[in-house]
């Protein structure tokens, strides 16, 4: 790898990891980054999983003292749903075929890019449940598995889950999806670089940007207007899952 591709990933991260933590969706800027440096999609998918866990690290080190103010309970359960999906989602891709469910991807990414779109909509009809938490849970598990196999829009995903059933404003919803997608990613990226073709350079170069992007991430999500932000991301979700399906 040269020193200007060494660069670019760190660019890349950098605007991965501010993307991923306003939008979910890093993917979209670190894994095409990626194939463009010459990794195979294999070695791309993984390399950018152990990348993607700085985003979480760096947004949940600027702001992870506001989370703990929280319900600490809820944040425990949450996490071991992220932790458990994570394992079984790096482990369906370390012993299926490369391309197993990746034709479903694009309309996952469409669900999710609906339901924040029609959030308001949504949250009030999900109110007459808000004594059901296990939605949430099992959701979040759910999804963890898809951002341990693969996880591009895994984070719009778990933003849409979270602004529908949970009661969090938007900003709160944004960083615990950073702790919950980094659990994930985390317990997927150990097995990947024990099991996997991580690409170590470019992993650490894109680790480092990832890491100032998503600390950065959480003051410029505290400023934006919420309305127009939830709009936006639903508006590029749809956008990746477009994206997706003429990739795939």
């Amino acid at each position: 790898m040269s020193v200007l591709e060494f660069f670019l990933l760190i660019v890349a991260g950098f605007g991965g990891g501010l993307i991923g933590y306003i939008t979910g969706m890093a993917s979209i800027v670190t894994y095409p980054a990626l194939l463009a440096v010459g990794l195979s999609p294999i070695a791309a998918n993984v390399t950018n999983t152990v990348a993607l866990v700085s985003v979480g690290v760096g947004s949940v080190g600027q702001s992870g003292r506001i989370l703990l103010d929280g319900d600490r309970r809820r944040l425990a359960k949450g996490g071991v749903a992220a932790l458990i999906g994570g394992i079984v989602g790096a482990v369906i891709l370390l012993v299926a075929p490369p391309d197993s469910f990746k034709a479903t991807v694009p309309y996952l990414v469409v669900i999710a890019s609906v339901a924040l779109l029609a959030q308001p909509r949504l949250r009030d009809l999900a109110s007459k449940h808000v004594d059901k938490p296990w939605i949430w849970y099992v959701g979040l598990g759910i999804i963890s598995i898809y951002g341990g196999y693969f996880g591009a829009g895994a984070g719009i995903m778990m933003l849409a889950l979270a602004l529908v059933f949970t009661s969090e404003p938007l900003w709160r919803a944004t960083l615990s999806k950073s702790l919950f997608l980094g659990i994930a990613n985390l317990v997927a990226a150990i097995g990947f670089a024990i099991f996997g073709p991580v690409h170590w350079m470019a992993a650490i170069a894109m680790t480092l940007g990832c890491l100032a992007g998503g600390w950065c991430g959480p003051p410029v999500v505290k400023r934006l207007p919420a309305g127009p932000l939830r709009i936006a991301v639903g508006i590029a979700g749809l956008g990746l899952a477009v994206w997706l399906g003429i990739r795939g």
